[in-house]
């Protein structure tokens, strides 16, 4: 739609994509769902400089503050991103505009990503698969999930689709939450506190790491940690790399002192080509794709075109970050 039109438009879609995703098909997706609203795309930075002003709700990855000045109509950036570090939210809360997040949509692919790579650890498949790659037709042990002990540690969205996914394997499951004495979906709930995480991994199979980095989960799997876990246990990063000590991580999957580790972030991310982690057999390491999913847009418009009707009626926002007071 071209920047030159007469009518301000009540979407505006900006050019910036995401995991190699058309924002052409972002902007569709809104249309096929907001058939009575005008959804704009903006393919240049001239024309994300005069949509923007002249637009109700913006949705795309970040937003120039500099645009803001004259956006009168702005009530709601929607971001792309679960996370809204790199938004200029203060700039967006004195202009009385509401910031969403992309919260949940990734949720499903993550979960089943965590699951994949338990089912990999407990059916030794890796081994399987470097034997096929030489060309070996040699018997290896494997093991069984059934009757684990599986500790998510978050149990928002990603935690809760990973639990649901859980329940028809047989298992035991412990969840870790701010607030345990919400309970949860998990047979038993304890909280972040250091008592709690150690009593819960002492008894895990495995663990799936699907909480947010903070200052409170920085690192907290360390080596005090990572020593607590049997060394039968599986560590499962679903959530982002700053959870992990790396160095202590190396040092217990080099020892023996867990089983293995599946990586779907890390830190240092990306993770540089002579890294260690590389090397290891009991290490499995996927580029930040957990979230990755072809109904990416399709999830993401549901929650803006719900968000829309909202703003119309003076509801509650879902996945609201910041709301201006």
């Amino acid at each position: 739609m071209s920047s030159h039109q007469t009518a301000d438009p009540d979407i505006v879609v900006l050019r910036e994509g995401t995991e190699g995703l058309s924002m052409a098909s972002y902007a569709d997706a809104l249309r096929d769902r907001l058939p009575d609203r005008t959804v704009a795309l903006a393919q240049t930075p001239a024309e994300e400089r005069d949509l923007v002003p002249r637009a109700r709700v913006v949705t795309g990855i970040t937003l120039d503050a500099g645009l803001l000045e004259r956006a009168d109509r702005l009530e709601l950036f929607a971001c792309t991103f679960a996370g809204t570090d790199h938004v200029p939210t203060d700039a967006l809360r004195d202009h009385g505009v509401t910031v969403t997040n992309a919260g949940g949509i990734h949720a499903p692919g993550i979960a089943e990503q965590s699951i994949a790579n338990m089912l990999v650890f407990a059916r030794n498949l890796h081994e399987g698969f470097r034997r096929k790659a030489n060309g070996e037709w040699r018997h290896f042990q494997s093991h069984e999930f059934t009757d684990s002990t599986v500790t998510v540690v978050g149990l928002g969205s990603i935690g809760q689709a990973v639990v649901q996914r859980l329940a028809g394997f047989e298992v035991e499951t412990i969840g870790i939450r701010y607030t345990p004495e919400k309970g949860g979906p998990t047979d038993e709930v304890l909280g972040f506190d250091d008592d709690d995480v150690h009593a819960a991994f002492a008894r895990s199979d495995y663990v799936v790491l699907a909480c947010p980095l903070n200052d409170l989960t920085r690192g907290m799997v360390g080596e005090a940690e990572l020593a607590t876990l049997p060394p039968n246990a599986v560590v499962v990063n679903a959530a982002r790399g700053g959870l992990v000590d790396t160095d202590a991580l190396v040092s217990a999957l080099q020892t023996e002192g867990i089983r293995g580790a599946a990586l779907d972030v890390t830190d240092p991310e990306p993770l540089p080509s002579d890294h260690v982690l590389w090397d290891l057999e009991n290490c499995l390491v996927t580029p930040h794709t957990g979230g990755h999913t072809p109904k990416h847009w399709d999830r993401l418009a549901d929650i803006v075109a719900d968000n829309v009707a909202a703003l119309d009626n003076g509801e509650e926002l879902e996945n609201a970050v910041l709301r201006p007071e």
